[in-house]
């Protein structure tokens, strides 16, 4: 939770100004039982109403101000919480967009988006709480004990007392109910899972009628996180009556102590209220003590998990280079190249080797599980290869600076993904520049351009979140046509066109390769037919290079392409010929 205070340095004027108003509403408030005091003892046994009334418009007077400056604190803490919970949030954000593709496999999703919202709510809450009490109440309870002894020195010797063992019970609490706290957002995390896999993944639970199968496991890990809500609530909920039952115990004490006193004459009834009253405050703020102990701890625990996050440090070092002005422009080459995910038994990819001369077509096919993915994710760096090199343009990827090296390389991912807002406005994702004839061109080539016109806004037609407002296909056209606005050197296409017929995949592929500059593409694709006519051919197998070439010579010598070829052959066949 410290290195998180590093962010409230914007918010320095206000994390002193917050407790200094609230601290001289207290002082205002340990006066108004002296006030009482000499109401009770000297207004109303003389009968003097003018001294009364003197007093109680002091008394007003006091509330006013008091009031004044608890709204001027609660102003500033509220500024400098809401500040702070921003900063850090933007922090994270920015810090997970430094994070590889390693570290956000290890973090998990749903961890990180229990970070960026309940956990930061949760630091939020305690720091605005924390600036308003966390020298208020002690500042009272001392202060009214204080004030006890200048008022009567045994009576005051039982302030110190309650307080003393008020402060173990509170903190004893507090120890107990911090690791309880932590392992409550655990399990928030597994919750936070399950609920996002559930609704990502709704179609397929309802298309293997799994909804009864899953709702009893989010039952089960929902049971196990309110089993550990109500154990901490428990202990936590124990302070206010512990509190209580002290505090009244006290009081106890004090009446029987104040009114032996007040028949011995060493006393008087004014004081005796006074101490009361001052009594009555230390129960006050020891309450809000406990109930800002509960909101400190909670907010201790989150965010010592936000600062664990912030902790992560990426594997990958950003490079310094550049490839030379006359370096070959797109070129692409595997030497030795070999990648182990972290954590797992064995290498996903085992000394590949192979070159890609600017323009090339690459194609990249094997059966599921073979690497092909792992393969062209190396190429933007989004992992790093366990041994080898990746060269780009003759550079070595791990010496270059990953905006250099991604400016030059556009990306189609397996699963094509649209964000909320227009189809312009997903399209300049690509390029934030680019005009609307280079925007329409995009469409054409990626074979999108009659998903435009066929909508009633054209280019300006909202897209809802993840694109869920058009087809499978569309989404993979459109997300196409946004990899390809970018005008990249190195164009990816993995897997992309899997929701497209073979005619529009063959269309789209023809017009990548009579662009004005094509770019070298990696096509990825499971299908034979979508690679068949590619400059050069890697077969995978098992992570293994299994051949090399073009279509016709690999159908001569590679015995796996040749199964590939001859499994999907008749169906390809008749798309393809004639």
């Amino acid at each position: 939770m410290k290195k998180l205070f590093v962010y409230l340095s914007d918010f320095r004027l206000e994390c002193v100004l917050g407790p200094l108003f609230k601290l001289l509403e207290a002082s205002f408030e340990l006066i108004v039982p002296l006030i009482m005091a000499a109401i009770i003892d000297n207004g109303i046994p003389n009968g003097d109403m003018g001294y009364i009334l003197r007093m109680c418009l002091w008394l007003v007077i006091l509330g006013a101000v008091g009031l004044l400056s608890s709204v001027t604190a609660q102003y500033f803490a509220a500024k400098a919480a809401m500040g702070f919970s921003a900063r850090i949030r933007h922090a994270l954000m920015a810090h997970i967009q430094t994070l590889s593709y390693t570290e956000l496999d290890n973090q998990g999703t749903s961890t990180l988006i229990t970070r960026m919202t309940s956990d930061i709510n949760q630091v939020q809450t305690g720091m605005n709480m924390m600036l308003r009490l966390l020298l208020r109440s002690p500042f009272v309870v001392f202060g009214a004990m204080v004030m006890a002894f200048t008022i009567d020195f045994d009576c005051a010797l039982l302030f110190a007392g309650v307080i003393a063992v008020l402060c173990v019970i509170v903190f004893s609490l507090m120890l107990a109910t911090i690791p309880m706290y932590r392992r409550v957002q655990g399990q928030l995390d597994s919750v936070t899972a399950a609920t996002r896999e559930n609704l990502t993944g709704v179609r397929v639970v309802r298309a293997f009628c799994k909804e009864d199968a899953e709702n009893e496991q989010f039952a089960r890990r929902n049971q196990l996180l309110t089993r550990m809500q109500l154990a901490v609530g428990r202990i936590s909920a124990a302070m206010n009556p512990v509190t209580y039952v002290v505090i009244n115990a006290a009081v106890i004490l004090l009446i029987r102590t104040g009114a032996l006193k007040v028949e011995m004459g060493t006393l008087s009834q004014g004081e005796v209220v006074a101490l009361y009253n001052y009594m009555s405050q230390i129960l006050v703020e020891l309450i809000k003590m406990a109930d800002l102990i509960i909101l400190l701890t909670k907010a201790a625990a989150c965010g010592d998990r936000i600062a664990k996050v912030l902790d992560v440090r990426s594997s990958q070092k950003d490079g310094e280079g550049v490839p030379a002005c006359d370096a070959p422009h797109g070129s692409v080459a595997f030497e030795n190249v070999s990648l182990c995910y972290q954590g797992a038994g064995a290498d996903s990819l085992t000394d590949i080797s192979f070159q890609a001369s600017p323009g090339q077509t690459i194609g990249v096919i094997g059966g599921t599980g073979c690497g092909k993915t792992s393969l062209v994710n190396l190429i933007p760096r989004f992992y790093d290869a366990t041994s080898g090199r990746v060269l780009v343009d003759g550079m070595d990827v791990r010496d270059m600076r990953k905006d250099e090296l991604r400016r030059r390389i556009a990306v189609v991912p397996q699963k094509a993904m649209l964000f909320k807002g227009t189809i312009r406005s997903n399209l300049l994702w690509g390029n934030d520049s680019a005009s609307e004839e280079d925007l329409l061109a995009a469409l054409s080539t990626a074979q999108a351009l009659d998903v435009v016109k066929a909508k009633a806004q054209g280019l300006d037609e909202p897209v809802e979140q993840g694109g869920r407002n058009f087809s499978g296909g569309q989404r993979q056209r459109l997300t196409i046509a946004r990899a390809l606005v970018r005008m990249p050197e190195i164009l990816i296409l993995d897997d992309s066109a899997s929701a497209l017929d073979y005619a529009t995949d063959a269309n789209l592929r023809r017009a990548i390769r009579q662009m004005e500059n094509p770019p070298t593409t990696f096509i990825v694709s499971q299908r034979a037919a979508s690679i068949r006519f590619a400059d050069q051919i890697v077969v995978l197998e098992d992570g293994h290079v299994a051949g090399i070439g073009t279509h016709d010579a690999l159908l001569a010598s590679c015995p796996v392409y040749q199964e590939i070829y001859a499994s999907q052959f008749k169906t390809e066949e008749a798309a393809y010929h004639g």
